[in-house]
C-alpha cells in the first residue's frame, strides 16, 4: 500500500491516506463555525486531502477549551457545520468531525493571548474525574459524580446525533491530550476508588460508555475512530501497554481506527520531538490490536508519508502544522511522489 492509495473503512473510502488532523482555530462565537471555519477546512479538501477534520468540537458549553471553540451542542450550530460538511464533500475528500470534551484543561483563553485559565466573571468550572487542578494556577475542577457522568454520556451521544443530521461522513472521539476521556484513563489525573477509577478496567469505563452511545447513534457501518494519546511520557502515567488492551476493546466495541498521539495528561512531561515520533505507537497498536491505525506527529513530507504506509506501520496518516503551512501538501506531495491526482475543474487549466 502507499499513500495515494484509496482507503475502505467503513461505508466510506477516503481517496488516499491524508488526513488533516484536528487543529482548534479559537475563531468561534457561541460555538458557531464561520467563514474561517468553511475557507480553512474547505481549501484543505481542495488541495487534496482524502479526510478532513474538524477541530476538536465540544459536546457541551462546559467542554470547550475556551469560549472561542466550536461546539455541537445545539442545533443552530448543527446547522451551520451543514454547509461547511458539504462543501468539504463535494471537493471529493470525507468530511469528518472531532467530538471532545476539555475536562479539567477548559475555560481558558486562545493560545495568542496566552492560553491562561479564564477568571471567574469569563470563564467556568472545569469538570473532571478528580478535584485535581491541572497546573499551577488551573482552577480545582467539579469531581463528576454518577449524574455528571451521565450527563457526559448523553451530550456525546446527541452530539454523534447532530453530526449524522450535519452530513459528517465519519466521527472521531477525542480521547486524548489529557482532556476529559484521557483524564479518566490516566492514573496520574484520575485518583478515584469507584467503579470509575483504579483498574484499568474501570478507568477505561467512560470512554467505552461513549463509544456505546455514539455507536447507538451513529450505527455500523459509518465509520468511527477515537484518538488516544498512547502514553503520558510521565512516570507513573498511562502507557503503551495499557494502550494496547484498550485498543483491543474499544474494537470490539465497534471503533474502526485508533488515532495514535500521545502526551497532554500532566505539564512538564518529557517528550523526545522527533520526525514521526509517535509512528512507533501506532505501528505496536496496529500489529498487537489487529485494528486499524493513524499515525500523526512531526509528519512533514511525502516521502516520509508514503513509507508508513508502505512499511504497514499505520493506515492513515494524520498532518496538522504541515497543512497549515500548506493547505494543498497532498498536491505536492502526489507531485513528489509522481502520481496524478485529479484538480479541481475550476483549477484545471493550471495542470
Amino acid at each position: 500500500m502507499h499513500l495515494f492509495d484509496p482507503l475502505a473503512i467503513g461505508n466510506v473510502v477516503l481517496r488516499n491516506r491524508i488526513a488533516i488532523s484536528p487543529m482548534c482555530e479559537y475563531s468561534s462565537v457561541d460555538g458557531l463555525p464561520n467563514d474561517w471555519h468553511l475557507v480553512h477546512l474547505g481549501s484543505r479538501a481542495v488541495g487534496g486531502a482524502g479526510l478532513v477534520f474538524t477541530e476538536a468540537t465540544a459536546i457541551s458549553p462546559e467542554g470547550r477549551i475556551s469560549p472561542a471553540d466550536t461546539g455541537i451542542w445545539n442545533d443552530v450550530q448543527r446547522d451551520a457545520w451543514s454547509r461547511i460538511a458539504a462543501f468539504v464533500a463535494a471537493q471529493g475528500a470525507v468530511p469528518g468531525i472531532q467530538l471532545a470534551h476539555a475536562g479539567r484543561k477548559a475555560s481558558t483563553d486562545a493560545p495568542w493571548r496566552g492560553g491562561k485559565p479564564l477568571h471567574a466573571e469569563h470563564g467556568w468550572t472545569p469538570l473532571a474525574p478528580s478535584a485535581l487542578a491541572f497546573d499551577t494556577g488551573h482552577p480545582i475542577p467539579h469531581m463528576l459524580d454518577a449524574r455528571g457522568i451521565d450527563a457526559v454520556v448523553a451530550d456525546f451521544r446527541a452530539a454523534a446525533r447532530r453530526a449524522a443530521a450535519a452530513g459528517f461522513e465519519l466521527i472521531e472521539i477525542h480521547a486524548a491530550h489529557g482532556y476529559l476521556l484521557h483524564e479518566f484513563l490516566s492514573p496520574l489525573c484520575n485518583l478515584r476508588d469507584d467503579d470509575w477509577g483504579g483498574s484499568l478496567a474501570n478507568r477505561a469505563r467512560l470512554l467505552r460508555r461513549v463509544v456505546g452511545a455514539v455507536r447507538d447513534a451513529w450505527p455500523r457501518p459509518r465509520p468511527l475512530f477515537v484518538r488516544v494519546s498512547a502514553t503520558d511520557w510521565a512516570l507513573g502515567g498511562w502507557d503503551i501497554d495499557e494502550c494496547v488492551e484498550l485498543a483491543r476493546w474499544l474494537k470490539q466495541d465497534g471503533v474502526d481506527l485508533i488515532d495514535c498521539s500521545s502526551g497532554g495528561a500532566v505539564p512538564h512531561a518529557k517528550v523526545p520531538v522527533a520526525p514521526g515520533y509517535q509512528v512507533p505507537f501506532a505501528e505496536r497498536i496496529r500489529r498487537e490490536a489487529g485494528i486499524a491505525t493513524g499515525a500523526v506527529g512531526l509528519i512533514t513530507d511525502a516521502r516520509q508519508a508514503d513509507a508508513i504506509i508502505a512499511r504497514g506501520d499505520a493506515d492513515l496518516v494524520l498532518l496538522a502544522r504541515e497543512t497549515l503551512r500548506d493547505p494543498y501538501f497532498a498536491r505536492r506531495a502526489a507531485a513528489e511522489l509522481g502520481v496524478k491526482i485529479e484538480p479541481p475543474p475550476q483549477y484545471a487549466r493550471a495542470w
